[in-house]
């Protein structure tokens, strides 16, 4: 069964993370996830990644960890992501904290997308070179499954380095939450495969279903080819030349279980008939 979700990057000018969880609950949505960006340098030297002009609501992200867990307050059954935290950007134990904490609030609802950034200006603000994100992306999310996982953590890296410490609560789900990799390069299924359950690309000029049989080779060559990996990806009415519908029938026969429609921030009144829209639209795969 494929379940279906929301992405949106909440400003203060659009519809608010409880209003919009409550929303997405009630009509039959799986999951609500949430962006980040902590800043945008007015250097703009980094080229958005698809081109042309970066758009004003870059500047506007909510934070999405508080965001997401007014979201979990007020929803029941409604998992909650990210799509995707910045992994680089953030303290390793304080993002192992802030990522159990969430999981707690949501009693284990919590999806952990990840990504290591494209915006180098941001990046060299929070203490980290470009060249070196996927290397300290790596380390974190390896230490974070230390401190979930055992009550005395301590990891020795090269990025990352803590002798024995505390640090609680622990999330809800065993392990932690589902990591998912939003990205994708030749490196991706390796990376995957190393420290992820999981691969979160968006719909945009990607081999998709090549990008999956990667991950699955990869698995199988190291011994993980009976490895269940969660596989959703990014969509929307804007990615789909042929129509939503035929792509949607696309993206599950690629092998996705999770299919999610972005909405661009805006006010209200103008979001609303694009919920709308999607949530007719799933009532015809649900």
């Amino acid at each position: 069964m494929t379940d279906f979700g929301i992405v949106a990057i909440p400003t203060e000018y659009s519809l608010q993370p409880a209003e919009l969880g409550v929303w997405a609950e009630a009509h039959g949505f799986e999951s609500l996830w949430f962006g980040e960006h902590s800043h945008i340098p007015t250097s703009r030297k980094s080229p958005f990644p698809t081109g042309g002009e970066m758009p004003e609501f870059y500047k506007q992200f909510f934070d999405p960890f508080i965001g997401l867990s007014a979201v979990a307050a007020v929803t029941k059954k409604l998992k909650v992501g990210t799509s995707v935290c910045l992994v680089p950007e953030h303290n390793t134990m304080n993002l192992a904290k802030m990522v159990a904490c969430l999981d707690r609030v949501a009693n284990g609802r919590f999806l952990f997308g990840i990504g290591a950034g494209w915006n180098a200006e941001e990046m060299a603000d929070h203490g980290v070179e470009f060249k070196d994100r996927w290397k300290v992306t790596r380390e974190r999310i390896l230490a974070m499954k230390e401190i979930w996982t055992k009550e005395v953590a301590e990891y020795h890296g090269k990025f990352v380095d803590f002798a024995p410490l505390w640090c609680r609560p622990k999330p809800v789900q065993a392990g932690g939450p589902p990591i998912l990799l939003g990205a994708w390069s030749k490196f991706v299924p390796q990376r995957v495969v190393d420290y992820c359950d999981g691969w979160f690309p968006v719909d945009v000029g990607i081999d998709l279903a090549g990008g999956v049989e990667a991950i699955r080779a990869e698995a199988a060559r190291h011994g993980k080819s009976g490895v269940r990996f969660d596989l959703s990806v990014l969509t929307g009415e804007e990615m789909a030349p042929h129509g939503i519908e035929t792509r949607i029938g696309e993206l599950v026969k690629f092998g996705f279980n999770r299919i999610l429609f972005s909405i661009s921030p805006a006010s209200p009144d103008t979001q609303r008939p694009v919920l709308d829209r999607y949530a007719a639209l799933i009532r015809k795969f649900v």
